[in-house]
């Protein structure tokens, strides 16, 4: 059984939240973040980018960074910037974004459950990202990010979300990207043990987004219990930082691949090995979205082309074989322009679908990649399937929007 509790949250006063909260610290660059913080001492940056405090081109990795991030997080808690709630909490977190709000319940979810598979996962992880927070949940002694995972829909949990939603919340504001947060602290004793006993019945978690977090939060509890002689399984670090979202109310968008050649090909000649196992068809100049399952986008010399996978290119009946990311990497980037490892080669990149599809076209135009491949988004059923089946997903396969925000919510780990 999935195990949550609530707990001590480590959060802005209200009048300080939009000062503080950020992006996560993986959705944009060392330049990026310092460019956001400006001149703002405030902002999470500090603790989740402290790079951002040296000059430019310091490495993210230094010892002196992972310093300053232990100093400003000290800082941020000394100045009140962060101030632990006096009594434990769940929160429920609602994000709105073009019109639509998802809500989840923040917790703190079991390590061991991690640990022996009842929060599943679907990716593999980095052993370089994964040691790097690592370093960051260790020195701070804190998961200062939360991760994010899906649950199937409960009908206890979801009337705590509609009937909380209709209080006043302690938090509700706009990010500069136009996403709303609000935020409600669910300090009712009762409701407390309901949301325990309902997240008790239900099987298993899954990680939407966030596997390094997850699996870097998961080891450091590992770790703290070995090491403590007075272990009993109740302590903070057993626990790790997660928001949880019915799987109803997440929406997958398309992850999108640009590519840099054609692998030796001549425009005519990609084309007619694309015919091979996809109808290929025109589009013209407009932009043409994939249009369902096994219809795939393709942006090349000025033109849109539709390419429908023929039958034999995909299994519907098997949690991998069904994937358009498994087709794509099989009959187009492998078979015909030659990539592999789509981790490490440097002849491809990735746009995530809030991006849109004028990007892969900007992309392409420019000359800095010579073709665009649109894909159909993968649903939350189709990964819940992978991970129940004990599969992985093929690398950059889902985009998650919108992103949670960083620091409306710390778990300090004691």
């Amino acid at each position: 059984m999935a195990l949550v509790k609530p707990f001590r949250g480590l959060r802005p006063p209200r009048d300080l939240v939009q000062q503080v909260a950020s992006k996560p610290y993986d959705v944009l660059s060392s330049d990026e973040a310092r460019a956001e913080a400006g001149d703002n001492e405030k902002s999470l940056y500090h603790i989740i980018k402290p790079e951002i405090d040296f000059p430019a081109g310091t490495g993210e990795h230094e010892p002196k960074v992972y310093d300053k991030a232990v100093e400003n997080f000290k800082k941020f808690q000394d100045k009140g910037w962060l101030v632990q709630d006096p009594t434990e909490n769940y929160y429920i977190y609602a994000q709105t974004m073009d019109g639509r709000t998802q809500y989840g319940i923040v917790v703190a979810a079991s390590v061991n459950d991690y640990l022996e598979g009842r929060i599943k996962k679907h990716e593999l992880t980095r052993r370089e990202k994964e040691a790097d927070r690592m370093h960051h949940i260790e020195i701070n002694n804190a998961n200062v990010e939360p991760v994010f995972l899906a649950f199937p829909t409960n009908e206890v949990l979801e009337g705590i979300i509609a009937t909380t939603a209709k209080t006043a919340p302690e938090y509700d504001f706009v990010s500069e990207d136009g996403i709303g947060h609000t935020l409600w602290v669910i300090g009712d004793e009762a409701t407390k043990q309901a949301i325990t006993k309902a997240f008790d019945g239900i099987p298993y978690l899954y990680i939407a987004d966030g596997h390094h977090r997850t699996a870097a939060a998961a080891h450091v509890g590992e770790e703290k219990a070995k090491a403590d002689p007075n272990h009993n399984g109740t302590e903070e670090y057993n626990f790790l930082l997660a928001v949880c979202f019915p799987q109803s109310h997440l929406k997958v968008m398309d992850y999108n691949r640009v590519v840099k050649d054609l692998n030796g090909l001549t425009d005519e000649q990609f084309l007619a090995r694309l015919a091979e196992h996809f109808e290929v068809e025109d589009k013209g100049t407009e932009v043409y979205h994939p249009a369902r399952l096994h219809n795939f986008s393709l942006y090349l010399s000025g033109h849109w082309y539709s390419l429908t996978a023929k039958a034999g290119t995909y299994d519907d009946s098997d949690p991998i074989g069904v994937l358009d990311v498994s087709v794509s990497s099989d009959y187009i980037l492998r078979d015909i322009l030659g990539i592999t490892d789509l981790r490490s080669d440097n002849r491809i990149d990735f746009v995530g679908g809030i991006r849109g599809l004028g990007e892969l076209k900007a992309r392409v135009d420019s000359g800095e990649m010579k073709v665009a491949l649109a894909l159909y988004p993968v649903t939350m059923q189709q990964i819940i399937d992978i991970a129940d089946s004990g599969k992985i997903m093929p690398p950059k396969a889902t985009w998650f929007e919108p992103k949670l925000r960083s620091g409306l919510i710390i778990h300090k780990l004691s």
